[in-house]
């Protein structure tokens, strides 16, 4: 087998073969359209140790095998990307299933595209994205980041601020078994200071390739991995992760034309950790709670939480309540299951006329959340006895925990649930005029059902929740409707037509001209009452004539201003679209070139955003307006067989800039409009290898962003926004990785400083909260941090009867640096963000084998 998928060999490569670059685009269509003409033009390389930055007028940047397998293995690719210029990534812990939070040039992960072999992975509801859900290092063939901008056929809804581009790899020829085995374990200044309890952590991965099992090129390859830690912060909390990839390829003729078939599962099983209040208030203890405060010492990053305990048990008679047991934020579960399947292929209809097609299909089932108080009672709404959620409570009516009575607050959980159905398709079709002009035309398709609930379960005697999915067993009212916290239905609908021109001029110019016009639709169904502009709810089971008598819905008609009672359930639609031209340049002069790109952008609001607006009226001025950008890039490339550089310099005008933040302690996430935003700033980067067995890469962004006006809070009440920076978002970021090969043996060091970030977007110190006792605020930035990394492999073929093997050490954090993790920021200075703790030091050891 083609055993370089897990042991990368040299650093060094050359220019010589040029097909074999990794790629840079996400669909099979722009694979092969931006190959087609890079190619032609003679400018490809295979890039240097692992770094290529593709000829191209888009600031693209790719990481190839040798860089992602020197990585600890079953680590989230959004912590290898965050080897790129302008990404900034915080994991929450050292190992990867735990997820994390990330920005490209600022913008949030909510704005950047995802994408797997053309696949979206952006929730299809809010855009997030779930970074410990992602795809095994091992079977990637390369990540690519488009920065600030993004193919003509992505299929996202929101990716105004660029893409990250993961493309697996194909099976091998040969047949072949791979095995890693790893086991690691914090090493951290103060673990286990107060508490005895392990936090080793064990991976185990498998892959296996047929190899070509016909003799006409039909190959695969299946892989499986199972990941089991306990959590690095306190004395609670388990992850458990298995995941099976597997591709099937076969090869039409010998012109590069396929058929390919690729399968994903993953099944997570985590709690959440690590998130605590960002305040220094030496009164409070160190802690997850909404009164605790961010640790000040290495030793105070691990503490305790009320775990064991034991919920009030029932007592015939006596009105019981709920004792807090399990009430932890670090108890709250974060179950997914997610799969898909992709599709890919390539077909030559005639000389020059190629068709791609990816279809795909995936599902995903999770949910996050945590203890509730379940009430037995019932709820007196305008002299009437009703079940249901009511005013943020519980209402079932019911005896729940069988003492024979209904006086009871009985302990439970209540998490958001999510269900999504999504199929889509992305075609190309393309015509080569002749070498040096060619043009293609592109449909894409995208449809997810999602929907959204909120059904709840009685929690066990320990304070544990009986199953991770309380809709599998769901608890009914005494009326006989499964009681929700929300109860929604949503379709999300995207057709998108785009046309593409690349041609070449004099051999050293190369102009692209592209327009696309993707058409959103919103189909949303709420089953609940609407209480308010922030999306409060009350869901008694479907339409309510004494609920609605009790709560009659008054607006004005000449405003649409609410004067009192709740938007009943209703369905509505929302549709958007808009043209999208992208175009842009490169200019080659020798081993240089000088390119620019500009494209705008589209964000359309996801279904929070949109729900909350059914509180109003159906008239145009309630309707939530989409985020637009006009994003320009500037830049110069460099590239030979032993040296990549390019330096870019980028703007981009963002208007309706909608900046979200969540909410831990409310299970939510807050969105503020900021209107105008200018960003801007500087990537750069140089790969160097001086000799074939040393690589140099050194990396860096400045990162710039001015609000243009004061946001308005009430009525005549603003937060003083206008001239400052967005919050959440590192000032700069500058980074290295040095390689050296000392034959059987591999050292590799790497380095990354992220600079100061912003509390709130008023960029001023955080205001003491003295409604929970609090005295001492907070500085208006968080503090730079510097993470620096060691990885070294050495080979053990002669150990092992001549097979493939190697023994892989990874250190990450080195100097065990405490810092603040990944936060959303906030608006005013008297928001309290939630902030995760960086994760500490941590090392590991693996094993890899090949047969």
């Amino acid at each position: 087998m083609k055993f370089k998928y897990l042991l990368a060999a040299s650093v060094v490569s050359t220019a010589s073969a040029m097909v074999a670059a990794p790629a840079a685009a996400q669909s099979t269509g722009s694979v092969d359209f931006d190959d087609s003409v890079i190619i032609v033009s003679g400018a490809r390389t295979t890039g240097v140790g692992g770094v290529d930055m593709p000829n191209t007028p888009k600031a693209k940047q790719v990481l190839g095998e040798e860089i992602i397998r020197r990585q600890r293995p079953g680590q989230t690719v959004n912590d290898i990307v965050n080897l790129v210029p302008g990404v900034s990534f915080q994991n929450n812990d050292p190992w990867g299933s735990s997820g994390g939070s990330f920005t490209i040039r600022g913008f949030d992960d909510s704005r950047i595209s995802q994408t797997l072999d053309g696949l979206p992975l952006n929730d299809s509801g809010n855009y997030a994205l779930y970074t410990n859900q992602q795809v095994d290092p091992e079977v990637l063939e390369s990540i690519s980041v488009n920065l600030g901008m993004t193919d003509v056929d992505s299929p996202t809804a929101s990716a105004v601020g660029g893409t990250i581009n993961i493309r697996t790899r194909e099976p091998a020829d040969d047949f072949g078994v791979t095995m890693t085995l790893t086991a690691g374990d914090i090493f951290a200044e103060g673990n286990n200071a107060n508490y005895d309890r392990s936090r080793l952590y064990g991976r185990g991965f498998v892959m296996i390739d047929t190899g070509d099992i016909t003799g006409m090129g039909t190959k695969a390859f299946a892989s499986a991995s199972f990941t089991r830690y306990n959590n690095p912060f306190n004395n609670y909390g388990v992850v458990e992760k298995q995941q099976y990839n597997g591709r099937i390829w076969q090869d039409i003729g010998d012109n590069g034309d396929f058929v390919a078939i690729a399968g994903h599962y993953n099944q997570n099983r985590n709690n959440f950790f690590g998130s605590v209040p960002l305040r220094v208030d030496p009164d409070f203890e160190p802690g997850s709670g909404f009164t605790n405060r961010f640790p000040a010492t290495k030793e105070e990053r691990f503490y305790e939480i009320n775990y064991p305990c034991t919920v009030e048990g029932p007592t015939p008679g006596t009105a019981g309540s709920d004792n807090n047991c399990g009430a932890e934020f670090d108890r709250r579960f974060n179950p997914s299951n997610t799969g898909n399947i992709r599709g890919s292929s390539r077909f030559t209809l005639s000389d020059g006329l190629i068709l791609t097609v990816d279809p795909s299909y995936q599902y995903v089932k999770a949910n996050g959340g945590g203890d509730e108080e379940l009430l037995e009672g019932t709820r007196d709404v305008g002299g009437v006895d009703m079940t249901g959620f009511i005013g943020g409570r519980y209402y079932f009516g019911r005896d729940l925990n069988g003492d024979g009575d209904t006086l009871d607050e009985v302990t439970g959980h209540d998490p958001s649930q999510t269900r999504t159905r999504r199929f889509g398709v992305i075609a190309n079709l393309a015509y080569e005029i002749n070498d040096d002009h060619r043009v293609r035309l592109s449909y894409t398709y995208d449809d997810a059902n999602h929907r959204q609930t909120g059904q709840t379960s009685v929690a066990l005697a320990n304070g544990e929740i009986a199953d991770v999915f309380p809709i599998n067993n769901p608890l009914a009212t005494a009326d006989g409707f499964v009681l929700n916290k929300r109860d929604r239905q949503s379709y999300a609908t995207l057709h998108k037509v785009a046309g593409e021109y690349r041609g070449r001029f004099f051999d050293d110019f190369t102009a692209v001209l592209g327009l696309s016009v993707p058409f959103y639709k919103r189909d949303l169904n709420q089953f609940c009452y609407t209480t308010s502009a922030s999306g409060f709810l009350d869901c008694v089971g479907g339409v309510s004539a004494a609920y609605e008598a009790a709560n009659p819905y008054v607006t004005d008609p000449n405003t649409g201003e609410v004067i009192s009672g709740s938007a009943p359930p209703q369905s509505r639609e929302y549709n958007y679209d808009k043209l999208l031209p992208n175009v842009g340049f490169t200019y080659e002069f020798g081993d240089a070139s000088f390119f620019g790109n500009y494209g705008k952008g589209l964000s359309v609001p996801g279904t929070d955003e949109l729900y909350d607006s059914i509180y109003f009226p159906d008239v145009e001025s309630a309707r939530p307006v989409a985020e637009t950008t006009d994003s320009f890039d500037l830049g110069l490339r460099f590239q030979n067989g032993d040296l990549q550089a390019q330096l870019v310099g980028w703007y981009t005008r963002y208007n309706n800039r909608r900046a979200t933040a969540y909410d831990p302690i409310l299970d939510e996430t807050i969105t503020r409009n900021l209107g105008v935003v200018d960003k801007y700033g500087i990537d750069a980067s140089v790969a160097y290898s001086p000799t074939p067995n040393t690589l140099l890469y050194v990396f860096g962004s400045l990162n710039e962003s001015e609000i243009r006006d004061n946001v308005q809070l009430d009525a005549g009440e603003f937060a003083q926004t206008a001239g400052k920076r967005e919050s959440g978002a590192p000032t700069f970021t500058v980074g290295a990785r040095g390689q050296y090969n000392f034959g059987p043996a591999e050292l590799g060091v790497q380095v990354k400083h992220t600079g100061k970030r912003y509390v709130n977007d008023e960029n001023l110190p955080r205001d003491p909260q003295g409604f929970v006792g609090e005295s001492v605020g907070f500085p208006a930035t968080v503090d730079s941090y510097t993470l620096v990394d060691i990885d070294l492999r050495v080979r053990l073929g002669e150990y092992f009867n001549g097979r493939d093997a190697a023994v892989q050490f990874n250190i990450t954090n080195l100097f065990d640096e405490l810092y603040v993790g990944g936060f959303g920021g906030g608006l005013t200075s008297g928001d309290l963000p939630f902030v995760q703790m960086g994760p500490p030091r941590a090392a590991s050891v693996s094993l890899i084998l090949g047969y």
